[in-house]
């Protein structure tokens, strides 16, 4: 049985209280909200404007070969730049101060084949409270038997090769996620310690809007392309394969590297860190200077800003990432980085040799 565990009183964590007052000040001070700003607004408007010509560039151009092959992955990339740029922040309330808003730009999240509904489960309320938990943490649990983390798990021997098979099976999360996740996800008795008990309207929901994205990509190709079913088909894996790759490296770059935590509870379920604490643990930057990756990767190449502060459109993490690194330094509080997606990458590959280790 999980039992639910327990973090101790904020009121116990000075960094916490300080870090939050300096960046509500610092709102205060450039004269601006928390929500999206024109930028923002922009980028959302590159991106959606990406999916619909590549969509239907794809459906009624009457490409072939290699042409059609390199829409099809560029779709798959725009796909997940829209979930880390559009659907993240709507999903978690930061994109506007309109729920309203934030409810019709988290639908988006159905066009990539995922449902906003079960993600808000497993990633704003689980993920973000439990991060790195073995247990409790699902978002960590990469092809569980398969991929190795954490030291509490059990050691397979087959897992000694997982820096090199970790990456090809990045790619079939998208597909996965899409044919399998959401299901399992949404039907399975508890996620972590929480139990899981779903509105009708939302049985509804699930299915609808699944059927509906396979119809889309798989049932409306087949009969408006000049293409056999087994080529679209292959293309629909393609598409999720570009997608899962870009998805899987980014989200792992963001927790499974040298330096952050797995730490467990106690018998009784309770955490010897705060919350906000254990964030800074279990949490890692990367590429922080990038405008490249800024623009394209929806602020979660900042992810500590972003557990610290997920109500918080990603726009404004730049500046917000100088108060919280300063504030951690006084405070004797971890913050954890790599200074380039490269850097992080290799730091994450030696992450699953030493968890593949049996010295570990």
């Amino acid at each position: 049985m999980k039992t639910i565990t327990k973090f101790p009183s904020a009121s116990q964590s000075n960094f916490y209280a300080e870090v939050r007052q300096r960046v509500n000040q610092g709102f205060i001070n450039r004269d601006e909200n928390i929500n999206a700003n024109g930028f923002m607004w922009l980028k959302t408007g590159i991106f959606l404007s990406m999916f619909i010509i590549l969509y239907f560039t794809i459906l009624l151009s009457g490409l072939t070969s290699i042409y059609l092959i390199f829409l099809t992955l560029s779709l798959g990339v725009t796909c997940a730049f829209i979930g880390f740029n559009i659907c993240h922040d709507a999903i978690h309330g930061s994109f506007s101060a309109n729920k309203k808003l934030n409810k019709a730009l988290g639908m988006i999240f159905h066009l990539l084949g995922a449902s906003p509904y079960v993600w808000n489960i497993t990633h704003n309320v689980v993920h973000h409270t439990y991060t790195n938990i073995p247990g409790h943490d699902e978002d960590i649990e990469i092809a569980p038997g398969l991929i190795r983390i954490c030291k509490e798990d059990e050691l397979k021997p087959h897992q000694r090769f997982q820096q090199w098979y970790a990456f090809p099976l990045y790619g079939l999360a998208s597909i996965s996620w899409v044919l399998r996740k959401d299901y399992k996800k949404f039907f399975q008795r508890k996620i972590g310690a929480r139990e899981n008990v779903h509105p009708k309207m939302e049985y509804f929901n699930l299915f609808f809007y699944k059927f509906l994205y396979y119809f889309l990509f798989i049932v409306l190709p087949i009969l408006v392309m000049d293409l056999a079913w087994w080529q679209v088909l292959i293309g629909f894996v393609l598409l999720h394969i570009a997608q899962g790759v870009t998805m899987g490296l980014v989200f792992q770059l963001a927790h499974v590297v040298e330096g952050t935590s797995f730490p467990i509870p106690n018998e009784a379920g309770n955490m010897e860190e705060v919350w906000a604490e254990h964030q800074m643990h279990t949490t890692a930057n990367f590429a922080t200077d990038s405008p490249v990756a800024a623009f394209f990767l929806g602020g979660l190449n900042r992810q500590i800003e972003h557990h610290l502060f997920p109500k918080i459109c990603h726009v404004h993490y730049g500046w917000i990432s100088g108060i919280v690194k300063t504030t951690a330094t006084e405070f004797g509080v971890p913050y954890h980085e790599n200074a380039t997606f490269s850097s992080a990458l290799v730091s994450h590959y030696r992450m699953l040799k030493k968890m593949g280790s049996p010295l570990v």
